[in-house]
């Protein structure tokens, strides 16, 4: 037959990545909304000509089909592919074909993938319930739908559920086709070892496997000499570098990456970073409970911070958390991580259930701090029990708390975190504890504590960091900024702004929960937002404790020039 190509043989054309594509995905067919309550795929001939399918195979984790049935599939055409006991319902919707041990599909994720007869994988999917973007269409029903087929590979991005009133669109144009190019370049996601002579690289979608396999585009500072490289099928998203010698325990390795794309010819950022090592297990005082948030905000959920108080790599694969019951039993115990996942010396680990949430509730820094569990253990509003466990069952670290530990002047605590003073001192002990500051925004997920102070650091003090400023907008002076730093938690804060007549004609931080340090702004504003004259002003700064402890200072200024 003309303009056919018989994949069954060799024939390279045929065998190229993405020629055939996974499209469509039914996963999840129950509740039905109108197609048949069946699992099915949907494929795609995404090249110029047409190929014969017999041969090819779908495949997930657990097992790959049957070999598919002699049909050919003309180029720009689409095929549904299911079980044998699925075949006759499926063929009402379009062409549709049968294999043998169609792979079970995941309702909340797996990766799927199209093998050609040559065993090369053609097309993968990693598909999670996140990427139907929809929370009523990922309870079932509904199929997964690629947005643009000329961007294979960029992951949830280019998927969403469908909008077909029937739940799916089945052997035909999707109902979310778009063009949807892909301009992002690849990220590195993370660096682990399988053993001592192997390093993983995962990126955060599949890249380019030709680009991926040369050498020059690696280099390890201070360590082993690369002797071999593979990029693992069947999403491509991860690179093997084997080593000519062993990594060294208790050292920490710096890898350098250029040189690596996407396969739409993103490139990667030039001379990426990344640490890693081999990971120990923690000893005592080096895995700490660092801040946790117990009672949420309405609609929010709970979150603990870990904190690496070592020099050492740790493995939050190989660490749990859980609770106690009142009876002392630990339980709940939850891994923090399916998967390798380290923590770097001085790096933070925040879990939570909900990490758009926590991002929606507090400033989140860096999301690679955070990690999101299906369930945390039961941490109730009024007391509890946070336990940190290693791989061996054995506690590393326990926080028993309760809610008056809170600060007891805040208004709504609801939404505050508890936050650990100084990392070195006994996680027991109370006064190592203390509420997040207002002004960070009631907690500090992942990153440095608003409430941190190690013992023995200097007394407090305020500062105005200009005696004349100007509101011009020049980008010179336009703000009076006055800083403060505490020599302890629990202070409260007061300042005004007053005339030379005395009147008081701003009144800027009204009775907020300090932080140890952090600072004030103002615009040169008075209360109704009305531009002031130019002339001298004071700054009252009145700061306090519930045990009397008060320090008033006055600060003249000089409001110069403005627009």
């Amino acid at each position: 037959m003309i303009g056919v190509l018989y994949c069954l043989y060799s024939d390279s054309y045929c065998q190229n990545r993405f020629d055939l594509l996974i499209t469509e995905i039914m996963a999840d067919p129950s509740p039905v909304v109108s197609l048949p309550n069946n699992e099915w795929v949907e494929i795609k001939n995404n090249s110029r000509q047409s190929i014969n399918l017999q041969g090819w195979r779908l495949g997930d984790a657990t097992g790959i089909s049957g070999a598919f049935p002699s049909y050919i599939l003309k180029a720009d055409s689409f095929l549904i592919i299911c079980s044998s006991g699925s075949l006759s319902a499926m063929q009402g919707f379009g062409p549709a074909i049968s294999v043998t041990s169609f792979p079970s599909l995941d309702n909340d994720g797996e990766t799927i993938y199209l093998r050609a007869p040559n065993t090369k994988t053609i097309h993968a999917v990693g598909y999670s319930s996140s990427w139907y973007k929809n929370e009523l269409k990922k309870e079932g029903g509904w199929t997964l739908e690629m947005m643009d087929t000329h961007d294979p590979c960029s992951g949830s991005g280019n998927w969403k559920a469908s909008i077909d009133p029937r739940g799916g669109s089945p052997g035909k144009i999707n109902s979310v086709d778009t063009l949807n190019p892909d301009q992002s370049k690849p990220v590195l996601e993370k660096a682990y070892i399988t053993d001592s002579l192997n390093i993983i690289l995962r990126f955060d979608e599949p890249i380019d496997s030709s680009q991926a396999v040369i050498g020059s585009n690696y280099a390890i500072e201070a360590g082993p000499a690369i002797a071999g490289i593979t990029a693992i099928p069947p999403l491509f998203n991860e690179v093997r570098l084997r080593l000519s010698s062993p990594l060294q325990k208790e050292i920490i390795y710096e890898l350098r990456i250029n040189g690596i794309k996407d396969c739409l010819g993103n490139s990667i950022q030039s001379d990426t970073r990344i640490k890693t090592g081999i990971p120990s297990d923690p000893l005592t005082g080096e895995w700490i409970i660092n801040e946790i948030l117990f009672d949420p905000k309405p609609g929010g959920y709970d979150y603990v911070e870990f904190y690496n108080n070592s020099k050492k790599i740790f493995d939050a694969g190989r660490l749990f958390i859980a609770n106690r019951s009142s009876g002392g039993v630990v339980g709940s115990i939850k891994v923090l991580s399916p998967e390798p996942r380290y923590i770097l010396p001085g790096e933070f680990l925040v879990v939570t259930e909900d990490s758009s949430a926590l991002s929606r509730d507090y400033l989140v820094k860096n999301k690679k701090n955070i990690l999101e569990l299906s369930s945390l253990p039961s941490f109730p509003d009024d007391e509890g029990v946070v336990v940190a466990l290693k791989f061996q069952g054995i506690v590393e670290d326990e926080l028993a708390y309760k809610d008056d530990w809170q600060f007891d002047l805040l208004h709504d605590k609801a939404g505050v975190s508890l936050e650990r003073i100084d990392p070195k001192a006994p996680t027991q002990e109370r006064s190592n504890w203390h509420s997040a500051s207002s002004t960070a925004g009631n907690g500090t997920p992942g990153y440095e504590n608003s409430q941190y102070r190690l013992i023995g650091e200097s007394a407090s003090r305020i500062e105005l960091m200009q005696k004349i400023f100007s509101p011009d907008n020049d980008g010179f002076e336009d703000i009076a900024t006055i800083q403060y730093k505490m020599d302890a938690p629990g202070y409260m804060a007061q300042v005004r702004i007053y005339d030379m007549e005395g009147r008081e004609i701003r009144y800027l931080v009204k009775n907020i929960l300090l932080g140890i340090e952090g600072y004030w702004n103002w615009d040169g504003l008075d209360e109704k937002g009305q531009k002031l004259p130019i002339g001298h002003y004071v700054i009252v700064t009145d700061v306090f404790d519930l045990n009397g402890k008060r320090k008033l200072e006055k600060f003249l200024i000089v409001l110069a020039g403005r627009i």
